[in-house]
């Protein structure tokens, strides 16, 4: 064995050891009525929480300076009132989850695009598209399953645990690369991604799925709309969604399968809600 492939085995072997040992389990959030508590592995790579909010902060800040240079923020005081006052109803049950989350400094604000879609960022950075609005004509339940939804990945602070794994992701192509001389690009790369944050990001989508139902049923929302809502979804994505093993997200028929359940499990939260209304 060359000096020089010994030294490649010995940074490798370094490389692989440091992405797995390393790794930390972190409880995000208390796993409520639907029991969200799969452990969350960070690496030493993944940003500090307050790292990750500093930088959704900025980029928040970025996007609604972008809309209203286009024109394109708030434009309609009806919507952003309507979408405003289902958070304010969310919000406070954010507590069951985790206890800091009431005391985020939450921003709601909505965009007009014509991509039906919403996100929350880390710390609270909510944007609703008029897309999801008009194109779905969404009911007041079926916005508060979609805020709920985007609202548990910033609980569960997913987008951090997804920055962790794509750094050690990449490490690990690194590592392979040094081991075996060959530089991997974007092959490896995509090999990476498919292995190790696809399956993570379809779990990632599970959690926020379950726990936004409680949210909304919490919150005196029904429910059972977050069916009707990815049903409608369905319908606006003509039947294009690419195959369940090669997506982010889990296939229509086993989400809707999986709300079923868990809106069920939530509807006496939601009876309780609605009788003190």
């Amino acid at each position: 064995m060359t000096f020089q492939v010994r030294r490649r085995l010995l940074w490798g072997a370094f490389l692989g050891a440091l992405a797995i040992t390393g790794c930390q389990t972190v409880q995000t959030t208390r796993g409520g009525v639907v029991g969200v508590d799969r452990p969350q592995q960070m690496s030493p790579l993944t940003p500090s929480a307050a790292q990750v909010d500093a930088a959704a902060r900025q980029q928040y800040l970025q996007v609604l300076n972008q809309a209203q240079q286009k024109g394109a923020l708030n434009r309609d005081p009806r919507q952003t009132e309507r979408v405003r006052a289902i958070a304010q109803r969310l919000i406070p049950h954010t507590a069951v989850f985790r206890d800091d989350a009431v005391r985020w400094n939450w921003e709601v604000n909505v965009l007009v695009s014509d991509q039906v879609n919403a996100w929350c960022m880390p710390g609270g950075k909510i944007a609703v598209y008029t897309g999801l609005i008009e194109k779905l004509r969404v009911t007041d339940d079926e916005l508060a399953a979609v805020m709920g939804h985007e609202i548990a990945h910033a609980l569960r602070e997913h987008a951090r645990e997804r920055m962790g794994r794509a750094q050690a992701a990449g490490l690990g192509v690194l590592a392979a690369e040094i081991l075996t001389g060959v530089r991997l690009g974007d092959a490896g790369n995509t090999l990476a991604q498919a292995m190790f944050v696809l399956p993570n990001s379809r779990d990632n989508e599970q959690e926020a799925d379950r726990i936004g139902v409680e949210l909304a049923a919490r919150a005196s929302y029904d429910p059972r709309a977050a069916i009707t809502l990815w049903q409608k979804m369905g319908a606006a994505s003509g039947g294009g969604a690419p195959p369940q093993w090669l997506s982010t997200h889990p296939s229509n028929e086993t989400r809707i399968r999986d709300l079923q359940d868990y809106a069920q499990r939530v509807m006496p939260l939601f009876e309780q809600a609605r009788a003190r209304r």
